[in-house]
């Protein structure tokens, strides 16, 4: 430690005297040398005199200003004090201190000179001044600090508090974490037989119990495939650290062609049970709203995801839709009028899905019902022209105009998105007291949590999908051969032509719409691109660069047809050999988008999260702002470099 000049006081005093001894001896040889040599050790040791008195006059005034500060302070006592304490100077020096200070942390060294900074853990005196208390550590015990100015200097106290911080930790580390866990998937095996249902599910809960037990916390079965295990905070961290390898290991559970996947809601932070609890249902219900087969972990109202690359598995009831359908009938019932809303820069899916909703609340309900689009920004011109020709150009206003037009009865719909940030008009959104959500985009944890019917379903292909289901139970006779053209041309857009995440009753649904006079010619030509479009296109796809299994291009054109062209591009790009998922960088607005592709072997939904984007597993796509192109690469790269094994699908 760097000590004070003042420090070194009595070393220039004897220093003074060898040099006036050695003068008086250098008479004999030369007594011109001999007098210089006199003036300059009268001079040195004038210097150190009047240096020493200034600094005996420092430490008083020091020490003076101490005891004005300190009422009832009698220096006789202080070095008795049963806590640390120092008196500082101006700039954090030590000029004085207890015999407990130079105890505790100088191991009985007297510290004068030492700057305290060593001391209070590195920080600057003037930082922690006259604020409120510190911590610090030192010689492997912990201090709580604090620091009074005074008028010349400094006064610091510390209160050992060593004990009280292990039973902290030992608090900390012991602290119950709730576990909620659902065997998501057990449908597909209960329609495989009874006995094999049986088996899997205790299968199941075998794994579950053996895990439990290897970390010795509480399993406890709450319900039908339900399940709950309490753990201790420190167990939790080496969950972490291992990403929670039960998740691979319940994949082992197989039958026929079904594989066992389990979801886990766990909340850690939180003294009270019942409120962990609480918690933890909430985060399981955020892991099964992302697809399932994953951990969901909120802390501080903070979620942290470990898994989610298992496909989603259908649902074949219909049974839920028909629930929400009646839910729907019975909030309209109390409202004047209705506005149908998307996603910023509107697709197919959810310009479709908007143009069924509003013919349903039009000719079955008698309500006034408008789509809210902006016309300029969209990749669904075609469609919107279609459907203007078809339908009526007045189905469709501007986020202004229905903005005028919003009261206190107003029922605004949301499709196909069900983030505030993403939507059309987020303040038509903020005005309207009366909200149902639509979309089949896995669940975000900004999501909208005030609407008065959620109908989220991650397994459903597209919400022209959901839409379709809804209108069937509400009243199929409500639209026509133009609102089931539209419909089906959302399906087919995100199903990539029936190839991805096409179930069951995505094929219902298609062949419903055909019942309704729906055209696959109509709907092919609603595909059609401009030939600046396709050229775009074909240069993303030309300019792409292989990576790790993934093609990543970026887009020279900015605006315009880009972001069409893009998505397009990502697409096409799977199609090459070896390619596993797909990304291409792209401006549009003023912000670096990209737009991620993937049939199923990663899950591009993790990668883009990364990036504070979201989606679904093969589709999924993000916005950057205040960075250029080649910043964009260069994150991207990154996060593929530390994401991809935990987003490949097993």
């Amino acid at each position: 430690m760097k000590k004070k000049s003042f420090t070194t006081m009595p070393t220039f005093v004897i220093f003074s005297v060898a040099m006036l001894a050695m003068s008086f001896a250098s008479y004999s040889y030369d007594p011109v040398l001999c007098y210089i040599e006199i003036a300059v050790s009268v001079v040195t040791a004038g210097i150190v005199v009047v240096s020493t008195l200034r600094f005996r006059n420092y430490i008083a005034t020091t020490v003076r200003s101490t005891a004005e500060k300190i009422n009832g302070f009698n220096p006789e006592f202080l070095d008795k004090y049963k806590i640390p304490v120092t008196v500082l100077g101006a700039e954090g020096e030590i000029i004085w201190s207890n015999t407990r200070f130079r105890k505790q942390f100088c191991n009985g060294k007297n510290p004068e000179g030492d700057m305290i900074s060593p001391y209070i853990g590195g920080k600057k005196i003037t930082d922690v001044a006259d604020h409120e208390t510190f911590e610090t550590a030192c010689n492997g015990n912990e201090f709580v600090g604090l620091v009074i100015s005074t008028n010349e200097g400094y006064v610091c106290y510390f209160v050992e508090n060593t004990y009280y911080k292990q039973i902290m930790r030992e608090y900390n580390a012991t602290r119950p974490c709730v576990a909620i866990i659902t065997f998501d998937n057990s449908d597909d095996f209960s329609n495989e037989s009874d006995e094999i249902y049986s088996e899997v599910s205790l299968n199941v809960q075998s794994f579950l119990q053996r895990w439990a037990n290897e970390y010795n916390a509480l399993f406890k079965i709450i319900g039908n495939n339900r399940y709950m295990i309490i753990f201790k905070e420190t167990d939790v961290d080496k969950l972490v650290e291992q990403k929670f390898p039960i998740l691979q290991e319940i994949h082992g559970i197989k039958a026929g062609q079904h594989t066992a996947t389990v979801s886990i809601g766990l909340c850690r932070g939180i003294n009270s049970l019942k409120d962990s609890e609480t918690n933890a249902r909430k985060a399981l219900d955020m892991a099964l709203g992302r697809g399932g087969d994953q951990v969901a972990i909120i802390s501080n109202n903070i979620y942290e995801f470990f898994g989610g690359t298992s496909a989603t598995s259908e649902k074949v009831s219909k049974v839920r839709m028909r629930v929400i359908a009646n839910a729907i009938k019975r909030t309209i019932n109390d409202c004047d009028k209705v506005f149908v809303m998307g996603h910023r820069f509107s697709d197919l899916d959810c310009i479709g899905a908007a143009i069924g909703m509003q013919s349903v609340m039009e000719k079955s309900f008698n309500l006034y019902s408008k789509i809210v689009v902006d016309k300029t920004k969209t990749m669904a011109e075609k469609l919107i022209d279609y459907a203007e020709k078809n339908i009526g150009k007045d189905i469709f206003i501007t986020p202004d105009e229905a903005m005028k037009q919003v009261t206190p009865k107003t029922l605004l719909i949301i499709v196909d998105t069900h983030l505030r940030n993403s939507l059309e008009s987020p303040q038509l959104y903020d005005e309207c007291k009366k909200v149902i959500v639509i979309d089949h985009h896995r669940r975000a944890v900004n999501y909208i949590d005030n609407a008065l019917v959620f109908c989220h379903e991650p397994f459903a292909s597209s919400a022209c999908e959901m839409c379709s289901e809804i209108i069937s139970c509400i009243d199929d006779k409500a639209i026509g051969y133009a609102q089931a053209d539209a419909l089906l041309a959302g399906i087919m857009l995100d199903t990539k032509n029936f190839v991805l995440k096409t179930g069951v009753r995505t094929f219902e649904a298609a062949a419903y719409l055909r019942r309704r006079g729906a055209t696959t010619i109509n709907v092919k030509q609603m595909f059609s691109d401009s030939i600046e479009t396709y050229r775009e296109k074909v240069s993303i796809v030309c300019d792409a660069k292989i990576y790790r299994n993934c093609a990543i291009s970026i887009a020279k054109g900015a605006d315009g047809d880009v972001r069409l062209a893009s998505a397009q591009a990502a697409d096409e790009l799977l199609t090459l050999e070896n390619v596993k998922a797909s990304f291409v960088i792209y401006e549009s607005g003023g912000k670096i988008c990209i737009s991620a592709r993937s049939f199923g072997a990663v899950n591009v939904q993790i990668i883009m999260e990364k990036l504070g984007g979201g989606g679904h597993q093969t589709m999924s796509a993000t916005q950057l702002s205040d960075i250029n192109k080649e910043q964009a690469l260069k994150m991207l790269i990154e996060v593929i470099d530390t994401n991809l094994e935990d987003a490949s699908c097993k």
